[in-house]
């Protein structure tokens, strides 16, 4: 019993009984209070109780539900899978750099995605042509709001709307009698607010026209001008004129595109005014820095209301050469008198002078305020066609660190006197070989001012041409219409009353869009139309072809869906492989990808072209992907013996570990914009190929 009592642990119990467990108690305060009290009141009795450590040890550290803090942080100091624990930790520390740097390294090495200018190819619209809404016979822009479904059952995201400003029409409303209003023609600007929503909710953009080098001689600033009214008396190019004989004699022989003097004398100033298209559209003086203002202001105006881009035209006009001397003719023998055309004379006064580009610039830098917030790039175009001088409409793209122009417009494809495989190629070739290194081409085949396509060089080349047109690398410019074929009007159902709206040489290919088989093709509900519609209209027009899959505009989707889906359409290389006075060959391609796109396009007379004799390693089959034949697609060719008819058109697909653009014997043949390379592994695009 000694040694019992020995180890045993005196402890002293109140008589209310046993430990108390105050885990629960909210107000310590307050207990403390209640036991002092009691403690007055009554003297506990104690007890010497005999009690073994090792169930005391137990009782005290065994978890219990409401025990105080003291006790839990017992428990909380005790190793538990404290290893376990260590390397869940780094290990998640671990994953998030490796995922930081993963993305990190993913930014850097892929490439810059598209931008939605080069993505999508671009519908342009003369809107007086497209639809009309209110049966007066002239398209509208509630019309083209009505048709905006066509563009997007076309595959394309991108629209470009000719000028509609308020004009008298003259020159097709280029002449704007005011820059930031809509002519009543095409509607009001609540209708074009309208048709900009409707544009971007269906994920479209637009484009409009934008003619800074003139106005209409109604504009408010010519009025102003012509009585010397303040600031604006120096806005036009104003120059004294002898007269002689009861004639007006000018101040040089400088002559107007549409040909005789481009001086013109006002009876209101006393002087001649400077135009260099019709007498009503008088050139604004762009060495006033006023008039250079007043072009900014209108830019911001458009970019305001929600327009995506602006596609600047005849911008090589905007400066003269001050010194005013006669412009060298092509005939040197020839009177100076009898020089009436534009044709006649060199205009190394009259076009791309000293300081034009700054003036471009200064576009750009305008258009880029706007551009700042993301995904809301202003793309900027500009609609000059210097024709036999490449190197001056590349000066159009800017340079390495100054931007101009997104691109300027291409329109060798229009411009070919003649129409064969080795044409196709120089007309091609031209373009990539002379543009500046990380630019982007861009192609079109039809335009407002260039007959279509089918009247031009033949129904029978309809197909080839948008094949061409949707398989070369960069942007695809289609004319409303061409999807379907559409062909010129008659020139001689132009009558006297629409030579009011312009030129009547330009008129034909401006005739209404083709809908449907009914009255005026579905443009319009009305009686009549502006111009006559085309008397084919009940076989080519947009119903009947979207229900019959062997047409052009079957055949327009299938190109225009190719483009959108695979990638070296769209940004690949483009290998030139062969040409002849018939056909044109070339491949696109993607570093990194072992498929491999070959068009095989018929320009001239049936042919059979052995492509294994032209390109080493070339597999001895193709599978025919696309073609301008729909019977033919998906059969297997032979690339040795590859037979194409007149107007046809082949897209082959075969697979490669030796793509063309590797090949020494290219070097030189082949163009790439925006490269880029392909991980078939990450299935993803990077830069350093």
């Amino acid at each position: 019993t000694a040694e019992v009592e020995a180890r045993s642990l005196p402890m002293e119990l109140s008589e209310k009984g046993g430990v108390q467990n105050n885990g629960f108690v909210q107000n310590e305060d307050f207990e403390d209070k209640e036991t002092a009290t009691s403690s007055q009141e009554e003297m506990p009795k104690t007890c010497s109780v005999d009690v073994d450590p090792v169930a005391v040890e137990e009782t005290v550290l065994k978890p219990y539900a409401g025990m105080p803090k003291e006790v839990l942080l017992q428990f909380s100091s005790q190793a538990r899978y404290r290893v376990t624990r260590e390397i869940l930790f780094w290990l998640v520390i671990a994953g998030a750099i490796v995922l930081v740097c993963a993305t990190i390294a993913i930014i850097a090495l892929s490439p810059k995605c598209l931008d939605w200018w080069q993505a999508s190819p671009i519908y342009q619209i003369y809107p007086r042509s497209f639809r009309d809404s209110n049966m007066d016979g002239n398209g509208d822009l509630k019309g083209i709001q009505e048709k905006l479904d066509h563009i997007t059952y076309l595959n394309i995201k991108t629209i470009w709307i000719t000028s509609f400003f308020k004009s008298p029409l003259k020159d097709l409303g280029y002449g704007a009698e005011d820059f930031c209003d809509i002519d009543p023609i095409f509607g009001s600007m609540t209708d074009f607010e309208n048709l900009i929503a409707a544009i971007h909710d269906k994920g479209l953009k637009v484009i409009m026209d934008l003619i800074p080098n003139h106005t209409s001689d109604k504009h408010r600033w010519f009025q102003l001008s012509r009585n010397r009214t303040g600031k604006y008396t120096d806005y036009y190019i104003w120059q004294d004129c002898r007269q002689a004989a009861g004639s007006v004699i000018p101040p040089n022989n400088w002559v107007s595109v549409f040909g005789n003097s481009s001086w013109e004398f006002d009876d209101v100033r006393k002087q001649c005014y400077f135009h260099q298209f019709g007498k009503e559209q008088p050139d604004l003086n762009f060495r006033n820095v006023a008039v250079q203002q007043e072009i900014h202001d209108i830019i911001k105006f458009w970019l305001g209301k929600g327009v995506d881009g602006l596609s600047f035209g005849t911008v090589k006009f905007l400066l003269e050469a001050t010194h005013l001397r006669d412009e060298p003719p092509v005939n040197k023998s020839q009177n100076r008198e009898s020089i009436t055309a534009y044709s006649q004379l060199y205009h190394d006064y009259t076009t791309t002078q000293v300081g034009l580009h700054d003036i471009v610039r200064s576009f750009r830098h305008t258009m880029n305020e706007f551009s700042r917030e993301p995904g809301r790039y202003r793309f900027m175009g500009s609609d000059d066609d210097e024709k036999e001088d490449i190197e001056a409409t590349m000066m159009y793209y800017g340079t390495t660190f100054i931007q101009e122009a997104d691109f300027p417009f291409n329109f060798n494809l229009i411009n070919m006197k003649n129409l064969s495989g080795n044409s196709i190629f120089e007309a091609v070739n031209l373009w990539m070989r002379n543009m500046p290194a990380g630019k982007w081409p861009n192609w079109a085949v039809g335009s407002p001012n260039a007959a279509r396509i089918s009247t031009r060089i033949g129904k029978e080349y309809i197909n080839v041409m948008n094949m061409l047109l949707l398989t070369l690398p960069g942007t695809p410019v289609t004319y409303y219409g061409e999807e379907i074929g559409m062909e010129n009007i008659a020139s001689e159902n132009v009558s006297e009353e629409h030579v009011n709206s312009g030129p009547v040489a330009t008129l034909p290919e401006k005739s209404p869009m083709q809908w449907d088989g009914k009255v005026n093709a579905g443009f319009t509900e009305g009686n009549s139309s502006w111009l006559p519609v085309n008397s084919d209209y009940q076989s080519v027009n947009v119903e009947t072809q979207s229900a019959w899959s062997n047409s052009t505009l079957g055949l327009y989707r299938a190109l225009t869906l190719l483009r959108n889906e695979e990638l070296p359409m769209n940004r690949g290389w483009m290998c030139h492989v062969w040409n002849d006075s018939n056909v044109f060959v070339y491949v696109r391609e993607l570093d990194g990808m072992d498929r491999v796109f070959m068009m095989v396009l018929n320009f001239g007379q049936e042919a059979t072209t052995d492509l294994q004799a032209r390109v080493p390693n070339l597999p001895s089959e193709a599978v025919i992907r696309l073609s301008t034949h729909f019977s033919n697609a998906g059969k297997v060719v032979n690339t040795k013996l590859i037979k194409t008819e007149m107007g046809e058109g082949l897209v082959l697909e075969y697979t490669t570990a030796k793509p063309v653009h590797t090949m020494e014997a290219f070097q030189g043949k082949c163009f790439v914009a925006e490269k880029a390379c392909y991980s078939k592994a990450l299935n993803l695009l990077y830069v350093n190929c």
